[in-house]
């Protein structure tokens, strides 16, 4: 597996996230996959280290019950071997406040055996922790 295969797998999970097909994403991960977005702070459920497939499967499930995706566009990768990175605009809201946010998202995904086993988010927490305030 390549560097080419894992900016094709990424792009994937991105499809997949656009159309809700959250099985289709844990079938690129690792058993032992480490996915995080990373954050001091806790408003956000889907914020902190999750482990395993169950643990990844909670996060999406969070993040969809909690935000309204209205753009999600993946702007730039850069591989390597074993890496991508990316970074991807998105609009959303939160759903029990109506409140916006707009925000580029930077990822890394680490892969080994042509698995995904190392994902980190960073975000604009300070518009995350705004749009949860009522």
């Amino acid at each position: 597996m390549g560097a080419d295969n894992n900016v094709g797998t990424i792009r994937s999970i991105y499809a997949a996230f656009e159309q809700g097909d959250v099985p289709a994403i844990l079938d690129t991960l690792s058993e032992d996959i480490d996915w995080a977005t990373e954050t001091s702070s806790t408003v956000a459920p889907w914020y902190g280290v999750r482990h395993g497939k169950d643990e990844v499967a909670s996060f999406f499930e969070q993040f969809g019950s909690t935000m309204e995706v209205e753009e999600f566009t993946p702007i730039t990768f850069a591989v390597s071997d074993s890496d991508v990175l990316t970074v991807v605009r998105m609009r959303a809201h939160n759903r029990a406040t109506g409140k916006p946010v707009a925000m580029n998202l930077h990822h890394q995904f680490t892969f080994r055996n042509g698995k995904i086993t190392y994902h980190r988010s960073a975000e604009d927490t300070a518009q995350v922790e705004a749009a949860f305030k009522e």
